[in-house]
């Protein structure tokens, strides 16, 4: 198994967190959003290749301002409150492990806030879990062996239709049922709209300010990869580290931002309130929304304000739906598909506050 890598990898601290995925910077080429979306729909696996990451306008980085600025007061709460109940739940021996990447920086935030306020120094790692291809069973057994009394506590920053849960549940049931472990599957996050997390700080669907830039808020990591041409069955889920993107990058701005908020909340006595069992009720809604439309393929289907965000960004949308237009939780999506003249329908049979729908090109 591939032993952890000693030269700076990504811009995070190692104090913040370790990042176990194999270096490819030198190896992997990126794909034009037109050439993505063919290759993905006509059955080539998004995990093989690299979407084109540029610098971010300026419009995108003062829409990214913006929204922390807006949010991170939230963000911080929602922090809090995950933090708070993980340590409950799992106690002082608990291994914190994001997924990469949307989850590494809300990971970093419940270690510092854990050791703002109860002087503990949790572990922290990232690692990578692909839709449709698992979790990366090298990096679970590497930190299995290195922590054999530690409990597993996965982190993520929101929830859309759950795909990313059931793809850890079936990972780590079919880990723990191979190598004789008990690992938990518990996934924490900062928002639930799909009401498919085991802790969460909210239901709500709110903007997380890190779904609007790619690698310049997670640490100039890429998206991670697992591309058996690049990596052999030893190796780590493999990702890009984007040097040349260095002075654009805000990831610990990000972080260090929210952390600030923590001075005004560490006296709060948090009453910890019992998280409501999973219900799937996101997914159920995303079948229907997928009947409504006749989308064949439901990964098309991109729900909640994280995900619309980033089709709006990233990918090439079909139809942005609403639940409620005046919500001011989607007034940048408003604004966004506007810019991109994507249709805007008003759709209230939706627990989350908006629904992105990738356009078909095959």
């Amino acid at each position: 198994m591939q032993m952890v890598h000693s030269k700076p990898f990504g811009t995070y601290s190692n104090d913040d967190v370790i990042f176990l995925l194999k270096d490819i910077s030198e190896k992997m080429y990126e794909t034009s959003t037109m050439d993505k979306e063919e290759l993905i729909q006509s059955g080539k696996h998004y995990s093989e290749m690299l979407p084109m990451e540029f610098e971010p306008s300026e419009e995108y980085k003062n829409f990214f301002l913006a929204s922390l600025h807006a949010y991170k007061e939230k963000i911080a709460g929602a922090v809090q409150i995950i933090a708070e109940q993980i340590l409950r739940q799992k106690g002082k021996k608990t291994l914190l492990v994001s997924l990469a990447r949307a989850g590494t920086p809300i990971g970093i935030l419940v270690k510092r806030y854990i050791f703002a306020k109860y002087q503990i120094s949790l572990p922290h790692y990232s690692i990578s879990i692909i839709r449709g291809r698992g979790i990366d069973e090298n990096a679970i057994r590497y930190l299995s062996m290195n922590y054999p009394d530690y409990d597993f506590q996965f982190i993520d920053g929101w929830t859309g239709k759950g795909a990313i849960k059931l793809e850890l549940d079936k990972s780590i049931h079919k880990i723990n049922h191979n190598d004789q472990t008990n690992i938990s599957d518990s996934l924490a996050v900062l928002a639930d709209p799909g009401h498919c997390a085991n802790i969460y700080g909210t239901r709500e669907d709110f903007l997380i300010p890190n779904a609007c830039l790619n690698a310049t808020v997670s640490g100039l990591i890429s998206r991670t990869v697992l591309n058996r041409e690049l990596l052999n069955k030893h190796d780590f889920h493999g990702a890009k580290f984007y040097q040349e993107l260095y002075e654009h990058d805000v990831s610990n701005y990000y972080v260090d931002e929210i952390s600030k908020q923590f001075d005004s909340i560490l006296g709060q006595e948090i009453s910890p309130s019992k998280m409501a069992e999973p219900n799937w009720k996101g997914l159920r809604e995303v079948h229907t929304i997928q009947k409504r439309f006749k989308i064949e393929d439901m990964n098309l289907i991109k729900p909640g304000v994280g995900e619309t965000t980033r089709v709006l960004l990233r990918r090439l949308p079909w139809k942005i739906l609403v639940r409620d237009i005046m919500d001011k939780n989607v007034s940048h999506i408003l604004l966004l598909a506007n810019e991109r003249k994507v249709p805007i329908e008003e759709y209230q049979e939706m627990s989350y506050s908006c629904c992105g729908i990738i356009k078909q090109v095959k």
